[in-house]
């Protein structure tokens, strides 16, 4: 009889876990929270070898239609001129592209909406999800890939929480049809950078409505980092036009226009009129306040942990995705090198993805720090809270995960 995987949560993560358990002989059902397909979320992604290899041993169709090759990468000035450029090729995709691809993969019948989970119970030989709704479903083993508020942790690991980094994403998605044709010339086939004091600006192409990689049916993707304190502006962003306080995120239809229109007065304040271009022809604008979390484990019982659900690093390394698939893959192979044994398979996971985990999140707060430090006093500001200059930037964010020493380097 095949052995059953229950897989909390639905995005990329979990499906990645799912099609990865399946390919190794195990019976998987994916359990997702809201009620209807992920498809429409999500937004532009960088790209690495890594993710694209394991898309590949998955069986996946990968072909040039996952994404738009950028060459080149400029950072513009406030004036519009371009004051660096480097070469830097890389595969651009979207969020919503993997996805379909791993959910097209997946059997539908196995993949329920609308599941929230309530408690996990184990014991020796198994473990059991509860539901919201009362159900209950029993497995073998169970992986948390519930993203960045994971229930599956916050039973498992109550006190690893999500750490508010200082400063929020602004993004927005272009149809490249809406570009002014100028604009699009000297931008649209580049990545670009606009890096106002204390601040950062990229925006680059991606596939467009339904992942169409045609020419004049594409997108361009933008997200504008901004300092954010916690305890007043935060809440502000947060509050609809009834006066009522989303904690620390808010539905996109319920930002007041208000501040849509704050956001675009600042852009014609700091940014190059290129960009300014683009901010002014998005709609929807919405924003994410930027957390990171590293959990001390990744497995505990019958239990693992995936992904966000385990690791969040800043988006600077742009590898939410790449990591989510790295879990997976080692995860189905550390189940069939300890032959049947899940205590030494979690073992194993944790012992290679943990440190691999860290690493990202460390580099990712190295490359933010100097925009969560402009909530702080200049003098108190350290070296490596200082703004590093443009080409380093440039060079850094979103870089190749085979560029990256930390992640590299042989675990501690």
């Amino acid at each position: 009889m095949k052995r059953r995987a229950l897989v909390i949560g639905g995005s990329i993560g979990g499906l990645f876990a799912a099609n990865a358990l399946r390919m190794i002989g195990w019976d998987v059902t994916v359990f997702e929270r809201v009620e209807n397909d992920l498809a429409s979320r999500g937004a532009g992604i960088g790209t690495h070898d890594e993710l694209l290899a394991v898309m590949r041993r998955m069986g996946l169709p990968v072909d040039e239609t996952i994404g738009l090759r950028v060459h080149t990468r400029i950072c513009l000035d406030r004036s519009g001129r371009v004051t660096h450029e480097i070469p830097m090729p890389q595969l651009q995709s979207s969020w919503a592209r993997v996805y379909r691809l791993l959910k097209d993969a997946f059997p539908s019948g196995s993949y329920r909406f609308g599941m929230a989970l309530a408690s996990i119970e184990q014991d020796a030989g198994s473990v059991t999800a509860v539901f919201a709704d009362g159900s209950r479903a029993r497995g073998d083993f169970l992986v948390g890939a519930d993203g960045v508020r994971s229930t599956v942790r916050e039973l498992l690991l109550p006190g690893a929480l999500p750490r508010y980094a200082g400063y929020i994403a602004w993004r927005g998605l272009v149809d490249e049809w809406a570009f002014p044709p100028d604009v699009h010339q000297e931008i649209f086939e580049r990545y670009t950078l606009c890096l106002p004091e204390g601040e950062m600006m990229l925006s680059y192409p991606v596939p467009g409505r339904d992942n169409d990689v045609r020419p004049g049916r594409r997108g361009y993707n933008h997200i504008w980092y901004r300092p954010t304190d916690y305890e007043e502006t935060l809440p502000r962003l947060c509050t609809d036009a009834t006066g009522c306080c989303h904690g620390v995120s808010i539905p996109p239809p319920l930002i007041r226009p208000e501040l849509i229109e704050e956001m675009r007065a600042s852009a014609r304040e700091l940014l190059a009129p290129q960009i300014v271009a683009i901010v002014e022809r998005t709609d929807p604008l919405f924003f994410q306040a930027i957390f990171d979390l590293e959990s001390p484990r990744m497995a505990s019982g019958r239990v693992a942990l995936l992904g966000d659900a385990a690791f969040v690093a800043r988006p600077h390394v742009g590898m939410g995705v790449t990591k989510a698939a790295l879990d997976a893959e080692c995860l189905a192979d550390s189940i069939t090198a300890a032959d049947g044994d899940l205590d030494a398979a979690l073992a194993r996971y944790d012992r290679e993805r943990r440190p691999f985990g860290s690493r990202i999140v460390a580099r990712a707060r190295r490359l933010g720090a100097y925009l969560e430090a402009q909530l702080k006093p200049p003098a108190e500001r350290t070296d490596e809270e200082r703004q590093p200059p443009p080409e380093v930037l440039m060079r850094e964010i979103g870089s190749t995960a085979v560029d990256i020493r930390e992640l590299t380097a042989a675990p501690a």
